[in-house]
């Protein structure tokens, strides 16, 4: 996931761009085309090394490619300016929780070790879960340092996907990551989708394992300020927590709400 707190306004893209442009003449080179990747490639691993990336990690970035997809990923996300129930039903909504449900049931060892350690609560769990990689089954399968060096390089959010392509070295070089670690569109990986930098901070363990996916989403939702005991829906105090999960607004709130469904709040037609 991309958090709200990092995402780049629109204001902040623009200048962000003019800054890739030209602020510093030693950097390398934003574009918005794949001529100019294989150029940018170079350039930035001579910056990275002489920062102290590694000769592993630096490898792995020169065998990247322009990941055509993931532009045209970034360039179409209109699901998230549907409304709430049209949102819903795009994603999936009742499956997600009838299913979350049930593994609310036959995980609830899992859970009850989460909510001690962290405070948070199954449901709003469950729900992220299912609705980032349905529960799992949907990780994505574009290369994950193509992805993010691609959109570090693209000249809409250079400066937040350039700190992204640094943690994603430094896990690289940490075997945490590895050159052919596979993810989604821009570079999320795992059953919950974290980015490199949010690994860095919150990971705990191969978040391809469920089980470390979510205390790692609940150790994240905690140091946003998640209060055990304290209501998450929109105007209650760990709303704030999700927001900071994701900066859209209707998914935000379709988290809040299929979080107290899985709960035991009411059904699929509760009150918004």
């Amino acid at each position: 996931m991309i958090t709200g707190r990092e995402i780049a306004t629109a204001a902040f893209t623009a200048l962000a761009a003019l800054a890739c442009l030209g602020s510093d003449a030693d950097a390398a080179q934003c574009g918005s085309t794949a001529a100019g990747f294989d150029t940018w490639k170079r350039e930035f691993a001579e910056e990275a090394s002489a920062k102290g990336t590694g000769a592993k990690a630096v490898a792995a970035l020169m065998q990247t490619n322009y990941a055509s997809a993931t532009i045209a990923a970034d360039r179409s996300q209109r699901s998230f300016g549907l409304s709430l129930d049209q949102f819903l039903a795009k994603r999936g909504a009742s499956t997600i929780v009838a299913r979350g449900r049930a593994l609310k049931q036959s995980q609830a060892a899992l859970f009850a070790s989460i909510l001690q350690r962290y405070g948070v609560p199954p449901g709003p769990l469950i729900a992220i879960w299912g609705m980032e990689t349905g529960f799992g089954s949907q990780r994505g399968n574009q290369n994950m340092l193509s992805s993010i060096a691609t959109l570090a390089y693209d000249c809409r959010r250079p400066e937040f996907f350039t700190e992204q392509l640094y943690a994603a070295l430094k896990l690289i070089d940490r075997g945490a990551l590895s050159a052919n670690t596979r993810g989604s569109m821009h570079g999320e990986v795992g059953q919950t989708q974290f980015m490199p930098k949010n690994i860095l901070s919150y990971g705990t363990g191969n978040l391809d394992v469920a089980a470390n996916a979510l205390n790692s989403t609940a150790n994240f939702l905690k140091a946003h300020g998640w209060r055990a005991g304290a209501g998450y829906q929109p105007g209650e105090a760990n709303f704030a927590a999700i927001e900071a999960w994701n900066a859209a607004a209707v998914y935000q709130r379709a988290i809040a709400l299929m979080g107290r469904q899985i709960d035991g709040g009411e059904g699929t037609s509760a009150a918004r």
